[in-house]
């Protein structure tokens, strides 16, 4: 099939790459020339793993290009998504400017039928304004499907080439079949293509990262509570997560949940609920509890330094909101990172894969190093803020070396405090003791 994706993104690239891998022949467009450029010359723009391995593949059978011209990459497709940003405006609800934008020049260019998806992340009706936004211009038919991603950063390739289901909003037969025939190649497992209504399948897309933050922020929560009763969360999160009712996933307790989509899409349904008068009170809940979670280390830091963190040097491992990524919206470390630097705090930070992104924010108010170890030379205490892998098996006799004082303040609980008793460490965690050598 031919398909266009309007949008290079974390979304629009993986579903051009992905698509393009199935024997679609698909082109990407995009406004920004300089992220077009590297694109045509085989440089992609995001880090996520296993991406690169498709994306050169591709365009070696020249399956995937890349164009800045809408009218040249929508020629002859049969399926047009729109992967496009839709930010949170000031009073929290999802700025739709973007995909109308696309919407409304669609409508002069489409030369023949065409499915124009929405696949980004869109409020309630948007698919109706889509539709009646290229029905201004348009001389042809044409169907508006929503069918909202379910990617997670760092494993997306996976999620999309392997999907749990996939969801397809729409009241059109015709729409339908060409949705079921590019979907088929990625259910012959047996998972399901759901099919159903517009406002059904956005709704869902919220409904899901809405339930997700819900999940994690009563793990935190719960954490907290555990911290004042004397429990162990590691402990409550074994013993509930065995229930099948409950699951094993997203029971982590932490420093807060990040990323581009759970902070904005839980803001967004909070303020679809307020549209319709609906006081949706969990969800103010989990914002509320997630922003104060974020920088739940603090006190801590705070109270073991005596309240006097001028001068002190930190060491902070990781800085993206996850692992396996580079993206830092909305990460805890940023929010950190900015409430220590107003304490007149050093800080030497180390992340595999977001040290770029941050420069771009924070610039040379902190030092970069080119290893977890190098952040700790000289340094008062480790902070850890993103539990990549490579910080959960450091070599602690190189650690002892070069930290001043045995302290470590994790927001991810990569340690066992067993461990931490062990190694004589000052060790300060989330929703369990602290270790007191």
């Amino acid at each position: 099939m031919k398909i266009a994706v309007v949008g290079t993104g974390y979304v629009g690239l993986v579903t051009g790459t992905c698509f393009a891998e199935t024997g679609n022949n698909v082109t990407c467009v995009d406004i920004d020339t300089e992220k077009v450029n590297k694109l045509k010359k085989g440089k992609i723009t995001i880090y996520e793993p296993g991406l690169d391995v498709l994306f050169d593949r591709n365009i070696k059978q020249e399956r995937l290009k890349f164009t800045t011209n809408l009218e040249e990459g929508i020629k002859g497709a049969q399926i047009i998504f729109l992967a496009l940003p839709t930010p949170p405006g000031e009073d929290g609800s999802a700025d739709l400017k973007y995909v109308l934008q696309a919407a409304s020049d669609l409508g002069h260019l489409l030369e023949e039928y065409a499915v124009v998806v929405d696949k980004s992340t869109v409020p309630v009706g948007t698919a109706e304004k889509v539709h009646a936004k290229i029905a201004e211009n348009a001389k042809v038919d044409f169907d508006v499907v929503s069918n909202p991603e379910f990617l997670r950063e760092g494993v997306a390739v996976e999620d999309f080439m392997k999907p749990d289901r996939v969801v397809v909003g729409t009241s059109s037969e015709k729409a339908r079949k060409f949705m079921e025939k590019l979907y088929m190649p990625f259910v012959r497992q047996g998972n399901p293509i759901i099919f159903m209504d517009e406002r059904s399948a956005e709704m869902t897309k919220y409904a899901a990262n809405a339930f997700l933050a819900t999940k994690i922020t009563f793990m935190n929560e719960i954490a907290n509570l555990c911290e004042k009763a004397g429990a162990n969360v590691d402990n409550v999160r074994q013993g509930i997560g065995t229930d099948t009712r409950i699951g094993k996933r997203f029971l982590f307790a932490g420093i807060g949940y990040g990323g581009s989509c759970f902070p904005k899409d839980v803001q967004a349904l909070e303020k679809t609920a307020n549209e319709y008068e609906y006081d949706f009170k969990i969800l103010k809940s989990v914002m509320n509890v997630n922003q104060e979670q974020k920088t739940k280390l603090l006190p801590q830091l705070k109270g073991h330094f005596n309240n006097d963190l001028k001068g002190k040097t930190l060491a902070v491992w990781g800085l993206s909101f996850k692992p396996y990524t580079d993206d830092i919206r909305e990460a805890p470390s940023l929010e950190n990172i900015h409430a220590l630097l107003a304490e007149g705090v050093t800080i030497k930070a180390y992340d595999p894969e977001a040290m770029d992104n941050v420069k771009q924010v924070v610039g040379d108010k902190i030092e970069y190093t080119d290893s977890p170890y190098g952040a700790l030379l000289d340094a008062d205490a480790l902070l850890i803020f993103t539990e990549w892998p490579v910080f959960r098996t450091p070599d602690f006799e190189v650690v002892n070396k070069l930290l001043k004082n045995k302290v470590i303040f994790d927001g991810r609980n990569l340690f066992e405090l067993e461990q931490m008793q062990e190694l004589g460490y000052k060790y300060y965690s989330i929703g369990r003791e602290v270790v007191k050598n």
